[in-house]
């Protein structure tokens, strides 16, 4: 047997969503080669200037695009925005706040309401389950 051991490696597709970047935006170096862990490390540790500009900018991926707004992914694509923005579009979107985002920024509150709630429950539960077999 030997002590060697192959770097691993993922797509750049894979290595992007990671980054929190929008794939087709990136450099055709990046796009069209593998990374190794050890390059991903290296690019969150020390972004260069294309990948701090991606951020900053965008056009930012679907899962970035909630986030900024405060919705859900489906809650892009219930008010019609299946493709990446920039971070101008985003903040236009701010300010007009359109009805769409309006409700489902409210239903996003909802189920991050329900979710404490269940959680609180469950871990009152636990307490209790823990005092009984005292």
């Amino acid at each position: 047997m030997t002590s060697h051991q192959s770097a691993q490696t993922m797509k750049p597709a894979t290595a992007a969503k990671k980054l929190g970047v929008y794939l087709e935006a990136t450099p055709a170096e990046f796009q069209e080669g593998v990374v190794s862990r050890t390059e991903l490390n290296a690019l969150q540790a020390d972004p260069p200037e294309w990948l701090l500009d991606l951020r900053r900018n965008g056009p930012h991926p679907r899962p970035v695009v909630a986030a900024k707004l405060g919705i859900s992914i489906s809650g892009l694509a219930r008010g019609g925005i299946t493709d990446a923005l920039t971070t101008e579009q985003i903040d236009a979107l701010k300010r007009d706040l359109p009805e769409w985002l309006q409700k489902e920024r409210a239903t996003q509150a909802d189920v991050r309401k329900e979710a404490a709630r269940i959680k609180e429950k469950n871990a009152a539960r636990g307490d209790q389950g823990g005092q009984a077999g005292s």
